[in-house]
């Protein structure tokens, strides 16, 4: 690693990133931005990669969800407040169904940036550069908007900053009180076509009352009270990316100063491209997205240019295939893992293979293609005889229609009542809440299973 240069990816091939018209303004921009403080720092990185390694073994489950892309337009405390809230009651949900520690990394104070189809887009014959995510340039199609501005960087920087003060503060400040967090799942299971969750909150409930009962309180246990929040987002914009590395003085390695866990996405995965050799030399835990058309050649040659130590939860694997295609893609690569013996956390992220077109020309996800998904996941991974180590959701803690299905039953015509997303379409709060207390289902039967197997 001692041969790592944080600046040597743009020696590599890149996709999915902007040209930017102006170097010099670019240049002055990565200038400020590297005199500026990391948002994350080393121990975090550290301690992250060892909470993932436990996931990996099946001693913890890894929770990661949060906007598709972060808005400069919607950011504000209350929509922060509000995922941050979602996030902990189906950490709570699957605690209880897992019977593990819930691993929990916000896709924020970071995801800014997408990659896209295609690098242009035709409108009534007027052809502009895609829309890249806010850290690049502006949804609206005009010329002027369209074009890639280094000085939103600086925007993006400002708002993660705010963001991750926010998100330590409702960490530590007593918002994540554990008998709170539940009081809040309740009012979730009144409504009446909840109710087949209602048993698994009132199980909980009496844990909560017997800890009570026990003197297990919030004056005699600080982790009643606090919870430890990760962010993470997926390395596209290379430039803000080197700019925010730093050098860790306790180590000796270099840091990615922009977020605790950085992701590869399953367009910018070449293993000789820019993305990976960046992501090669940084300490911090990665993800790496894997598609349909990974192969087991791919997988081999990233899992040894991104984890040469085979160090345990450095690398995540993040599949992401489409209900109905995860028997024919996931195993083929679980077999591959096996023959080189890594170590890595095996996580499912049902929404990318799942976005279709609705009748009412919206984008959106079927709830019942996410849960299928999940589920086909499950099932894989109790064949394989490995570890389901986690899953990875696009979602808000806002009460958005763009995900149809769930128990509120959002349809193809209510799409348009509440469709804020700048990107992909996300699950919103009771959604998201219902899947966990079906994949804390999964994780229930899961765990019986393994110990039936060991008492036989």
């Amino acid at each position: 690693m001692s041969e790592w240069q944080k600046s040597n990816w743009r020696e590599k091939p890149r996709v999915q990133m902007p040209d930017y018209t102006n170097p010099e303004a670019l240049a002055a921009v990565e200038a400020q931005l590297s005199k500026y403080p990391p948002l994350v720092f080393a121990g975090e990185a550290r301690r992250l990669k060892q909470h993932l390694g436990a996931a990996g073994r099946g001693e913890a489950f890894l929770l990661q969800g949060g906007d598709c892309a972060e808005s400069f337009e919607q950011f504000s405390a209350d929509g922060i407040r509000d995922t941050f809230k979602v996030m902990l009651q189906m950490a709570m949900v699957l605690t209880y169904g897992a019977k593990v520690p819930v691993v929990k990394v916000g896709r924020m104070a970071g995801q800014f940036a997408k990659p896209r189809s295609a690098p242009t887009e035709v409108v009534d014959g007027v052809e502009l550069p895609s829309y890249r995510g806010d850290i690049i340039n502006e949804l609206d199609f005009t010329p002027e908007a369209r074009s890639p501005d280094p000085a939103k960087m600086l925007q993006a920087y400002t708002q993660a900053a705010a963001t991750l003060n926010l998100l330590r503060a409702f960490s530590t400040g007593g918002y994540a009180d554990v008998n709170q967090v539940h009081a809040w799942t309740l009012g979730f299971t009144e409504n009446e076509k909840a109710e087949k969750y209602r048993e698994l909150a009132t199980r909980i409930s009496d844990t909560l009352d017997f800890m009570k009962a026990a003197g297990v309180n919030q004056d005699t246990a600080h982790t009643l009270q606090s919870v430890e929040f990760y962010t993470s987002h997926e390395s596209l914009l290379l430039e803000y990316e080197e700019a925010l590395t730093r050098l860790d003085s306790t180590s000796g390695n270099w840091l990615a100063g922009s977020g605790h866990m950085l992701w590869i996405g399953d367009r910018t995965r070449q293993p000789d491209g820019a993305h990976v050799e960046f992501l090669s030399g940084v300490l911090n835990p990665i993800g790496l997205k894997c598609g349909p058309t990974t192969t087991a050649e791919d997988l081999k040659a990233l899992m040894a240019k991104l984890n040469p130590d085979n160090e345990e939860g450095r690398l995540t694997l993040i599949a992401r295939f489409g209900a109905g295609k995860v028997g024919e893609n996931l195993p083929r690569l679980i077999q591959t893992v096996k023959e080189e013996g890594a170590n890595v956390t095996w996580v499912c992220d049902p929404m990318h293979g799942n976005t279709i077109k609705s009748a009412t020309g919206y984008k959106t996800r079927p709830f019942d293609s996410v849960l299928r998904e999940v589920r086909e996941f499950f099932a894989v991974h109790q064949a394989e005889g490995t570890i389901p180590g986690g899953v990875h959701f696009e979602m808000t803690g806002q009460d958005v229609t763009e995900c149809t299905g769930g128990v509120r039953a959002v349809t193809e015509e209510d799409l348009s009542d509440r469709y804020h997303t700048a990107c992909d379409p996300r699950l919103n709060a009771s959604q998201s809440l219902e899947l966990a207390f079906l994949v804390a289902e999964e994780l229930s039967a899961l765990r019986e299973a393994r110990e039936n197997r060991q008492a036989g």
